[in-house]
């Protein structure tokens, strides 16, 4: 069984003076979440698509995918946690109440709401090389030097390139060994995790590389969804 959580726990303090958390911006004419959650609805390997969201924020989502999405029957919307590997876990606790029959190869693929141009291609990879490694994270070749600075005023370290990738979504893995390894983390380890690969990383397990596309971006500024509108205004010229 193939299941996808849209995390959409985003407040939007970034993109400046908004009135809603920057995934129910509109990108063209309708909200940037409503373009996430069509990517993963058109592949039908989903048994269901599970959308995380702050509390407050549940009805409306709701109503959005309602409005956007006529055939919605295999959406569900539900309560995210305050961080960001505590909304995947929810979304396992979900998968879990709801789904008896899990086998160890059930996979979620775990995907941010405001990375709206994800492919076909990267989500058939996720769920593939998930199947085959148990772990798999979407990345680009870094372009840019990366320099580490450990105070945030001098260098510390300026790494090979060559050996630098920059991180996106989707990232996907077996349900059973994720909630495995995350339960079997100290506290100290859960307090370093930045994502979800790195429970598995912390751990010294594998995960397998999906190269991602530069068009793939995340949307966290106001710059970014000029960026975005833009794209979309020339996939829909095509």
């Amino acid at each position: 069984m193939i299941f996808a959580a849209i995390l959409a726990g985003g407040t939007g303090s970034r993109m400046g003076n908004v009135d809603k958390p920057k995934q129910f911006l509109l990108l063209g004419n309708k909200p940037i979440i409503i373009h996430t959650i069509e990517k993963f609805q058109i592949n039908d390997k989903f048994e269901k698509i599970i959308v995380l969201t702050p509390k407050k924020w549940v009805t409306y989502t709701e109503d959005i995918v309602n409005k956007y999405i006529p055939d919605s029957d295999n959406i569900v919307v539900t309560e995210g946690g305050e961080l960001r590997n505590d909304t995947i876990m929810k979304g396992i606790e979900y998968i879990e109440e709801n789904y008896n029959d899990l086998d160890e190869d059930a996979i979620i693929v775990t995907h941010d709401s405001v990375r709206p141009f994800l492919t076909h291609r990267i989500i058939e990879e996720n769920i593939k090389y998930a199947k085959e490694y148990g772990a798999c994270d979407t990345v680009i070749p870094s372009t840019d030097t990366i320099v580490e600075s450990k105070d945030g005023k001098i260098i510390s370290s300026i790494p090979n390139r060559n050996f630098m990738y920059q991180g996106q979504t989707p990232q996907s893995f077996k349900i059973k060994t994720t909630k495995e390894l995350y339960n079997s983390l100290s506290n100290e380890e859960k307090e370093i995790l930045t994502d979800a690969a790195k429970i598995f990383t912390v751990k010294g397990k594998d995960v397998y590389l999906v190269d991602g596309e530069v068009t793939n971006i995340k949307i966290t500024y106001n710059y970014d969804l000029k960026l975005a509108n833009s794209i979309l205004a020339s996939v829909n010229q095509k």
